[in-house]
């Protein structure tokens, strides 16, 4: 029987247009109610998270920045794995001089240049004149979705994070330029002091070795006292997939790569047909039967 119920945040709890339905914050607290553990695991920081959640009541376990933090329902950092400083900086040095737009995950803020947002408009550009049929309204969207995230400090370059004091957390790398993206997994698909994952269409991530939903989850869960086997997660991105796989109930999300299926018991509808919601109330009238 479930006990616990871990869900993704982008294309699995918000939908198309990054919000919460009505429908998923109902069946969240309906959940909740039955007594069941919610968790959030998500690549986003997590002041962004807590921002999404304020107007719903709902207070969860986060797991942010793909597993790099664990924050308590009440707001408390209970468990963080920040990538080694001189690392993470040869990483923004690098993607600094191959122009690439990043954000660095850190405790209170998302860093970001001054310039990185025009670097964004320009691939928009050249790709929408080298391919007239490209729906620049789509670009628009993923571009916005990274801007109204919360929390944003701009730096002159990565050098401004030098201080010991600031973690980082986690490397979003941001490109509509498929070349550069490939160039990016290319160069650091080899190296075993980081762990690489992507989130989205058009980003990939770097964070320290240990640092994944997968370990913070298995951390949470002994923490908690919880049995992982008895766990329900939903998800849809390959960020997700080392949760999916420790779970004795993964589910992909409709809209999910189809690495994703692959290890799934479970195809839920997608995120903007309210699949989280229709498979809580599933899951939740399946226990109101064995009961």
């Amino acid at each position: 029987m479930i006990s616990c119920m871990t869900f993704d945040l982008d294309g699995t709890l918000l939908n198309h247009e990054s919000k919460l339905s009505k429908e998923t914050v109902k069946s969240l607290k309906e959940a909740q109610k039955r007594g069941i553990e919610v968790i959030v695991a998500t690549g986003r920081n997590y002041p962004d998270v807590v921002e999404i959640f304020k107007e719903t009541d709902i207070k969860t376990w986060i797991i942010a920045a793909n597993g790099a933090t664990i924050h308590s329902p009440d707001g408390k950092l209970m468990h963080d794995v920040p990538m080694e400083k001189k690392k993470a900086l040869d990483l923004l040095k690098w993607l600094e001089e191959n122009d690439y737009y990043y954000e660095v995950f850190s405790k209170n803020y998302l860093y970001t240049p001054q310039t990185a947002r025009e670097l964004i408009t320009i691939e928009m550009d050249r790709l929408c004149t080298a391919n007239p049929d490209i729906d620049r309204t789509e670009l628009e969207h993923h571009a916005n979705t990274q801007f109204k995230q919360t929390n944003f400090s701009f730096i002159d370059s990565y050098k401004d994070l030098e201080d010991k004091s600031i973690p980082v957390y986690n490397i979003l790398a941001f490109s509509f330029d498929q070349q550069k993206l490939a160039k990016g997994w290319e160069t650091f698909k080899d190296d075993t002091s980081v762990t690489l994952v992507t989130s989205g269409k058009y980003n990939f991530e770097f964070e320290h070795l240990l640092a994944s939903k997968g370990h913070a989850l298995t951390k949470l869960a002994d923490h908690l006292g919880i049995s992982l086997q008895k766990t329900l997660a939903m998800g849809d991105s390959m960020n997700d997939l080392s949760m999916l796989s420790l779970v004795g109930y993964p589910v992909a999300m409709g809209n999910a790569r189809e690495d994703v299926k692959a290890v799934c018991l479970e195809v839920a509808d997608t995120n903007d047909q309210h699949g989280v919601a229709k498979t809580i109330d599933k899951m939740l009238n399946q226990i109101e039967v064995a009961n």
